[in-house]
């Protein structure tokens, strides 16, 4: 197993399961998405010609960073005895100017229990340290697209 730099928050995995998705019906938007042993669903918003019933990929790109900085700052305060009693991760989006590759996040992090002012600026420290915050302000990513080939793609 792999781990981050900070090797008592999260650990990484060198090879992850694939995400899968998949068409559910040729008449709307709405896709399966398949993780390990998990369904999630996802759909386009209305404005764009979905039905809105689930989240859009959007969506999952903010979840997956406020979902991050919640476990991680929940595995730390428990590894380092913090009388942490929950957290809140509210991330809101500008994609203003995304067409001219800048999407702005917002995140409000809310610290829960009798903290100290110590112990709550070092869990707001350790939430722009996790992964996905990293992932997302520093790692180089390339994404290799392949078509699949054989009768089961037609």
């Amino acid at each position: 197993m792999l781990y981050n730099c900070m090797t008592f928050i999260l650990p990484l995995t060198r090879f992850a399961m694939p995400v899968t998705v998949n068409t559910l019906n040729a008449e709307n938007f709405r896709h399966s998405v398949n993780i390990n042993n998990h369904e999630l669903f996802t759909d386009l918003p209305k404005s764009l010609g979905g039905d809105d019933s689930a989240p859009s990929p959007h969506d999952y790109f903010d979840a997956a960073l406020a979902s991050c900085k919640a476990l991680t700052v929940r595995l730390y305060a428990q590894k380092k005895d913090i009388p942490l009693t929950g957290v809140t991760v509210e991330v809101t989006h500008d994609s203003d100017e995304e067409q001219k590759g800048k999407y702005k996040l917002n995140v409000k992090l809310t610290l829960k229990g009798v903290l100290t002012d110590a112990q709550r600026d070092e869990l707001h420290r350790v939430a722009d340290k996790c992964p996905v915050h990293k992932l997302m302000t520093t790692a180089e990513v390339t994404i290799e697209t392949k078509l699949s080939e054989g009768a089961f793609s037609q």
